[in-house]
């Protein structure tokens, strides 16, 4: 066979191994659960150089995706006493109880991916004593050290040791790297850099593929004034991550920021406290 030909048809193959791929990947159905409130919080701890007399009430939310007999967090939430009582939060229910509140027992969930190690996003990864965990390599391996100590602040003691006793279990799956698929329907993505190795989720819905943009964009506001978080390793980085969650989402309306309020009221309730994003 003429090597063009060859090449021509290898292209053909793989374009429809590529559209078959597309073709078996699940359809999820995509929640955010609210589980409570850091009220009076200050925005300029979420927008870079924001006014430092604004406050505002942030939601702490955690995102249920459901699909291919797979049922998924994005993030867990927080739940132990040292947060409680630094934080304060209001309207709270623990994270594994709100997901109950919905109807999803926390046996039930099969997999949670984690944004990054931060304490309101990772603390709760315990709560859900049948879940793998997904977490980007160099973030673990950037702060958690292989007996459980903390290798660089960001994480807290409690969630360092958590995080090893569950990879002792063989529970923790390192995900190597940007633009991966580690649950199928499921791809996550890196450069965010809220911190050192954070990464978002895009998921396949019937409405096209919704962008879990966790803390690697806190608010609608980074959006839509195209502005940096305030904590990140590196601003650049965090506007161009930004950026790229719009080509990845089917529409800037599906790309759903880490703390945003507004989350419930740009998508229909379902539950009080609970949106589909569609």
């Amino acid at each position: 066979m003429p090597r063009l030909l060859r090449f021509a048809l290898a292209s053909i193959l793989s374009v429809g191994a590529f559209a078959a791929s597309a073709q078996s990947a699940p359809v999820y159905e995509a929640y955010a659960i609210r589980y409570g409130t850091l009220a009076n919080f200050p925005v300029r701890g979420l927008v870079a150089g924001a006014d430092s007399a604004r406050r505002m009430d942030v939601a702490t939310m955690v995102w249920l995706l459901r699909g291919g007999g797979r049922t998924v967090l994005v993030d867990a939430g927080f739940y132990r006493d040292e947060f409680m009582k630094q934080w304060k939060p209001v309207d709270y229910l623990r994270p594994s109880d709100a997901v109950a509140a919905f109807g999803v027992p926390a046996e039930q969930v099969t997999d949670i991916i984690v944004s990054h190690v931060h304490w309101d996003h990772a603390d709760g990864i315990d709560l859900f004593p049948n879940a793998r965990i997904w977490i980007q390599r160099t973030e673990y391996e950037y702060y958690v050290g292989a007996d459980g100590e903390v290798l660089h602040a960001g994480v807290t003691k409690s969630d360092a040791a958590m995080f090893a006793k569950l990879k002792a279990e063989g529970r923790v799956m390192l995900v190597d790297g940007d633009d991966q698929e580690p649950i199928p329907g499921i791809r996550v993505y890196t450069g965010g850099r809220h911190t050192y190795a954070s990464q978002f989720a895009g998921v396949r819905t019937r409405a096209g593929t919704v962008v879990i943009a966790s803390d690697n964009c806190y608010l609608y506001e980074n959006l839509d004034k195209h502005v940096a978080i305030a904590q990140t390793f590196d601003a650049a980085s965090n506007l161009a991550a930004q950026a790229r969650m719009g080509t990845i989402a089917s529409k800037p309306a599906l790309i759903v920021p880490g703390h945003d309020p507004l989350v419930f009221t740009r998508f229909p309730a379902v539950k009080p406290g609970v949106v589909r994003i569609d």
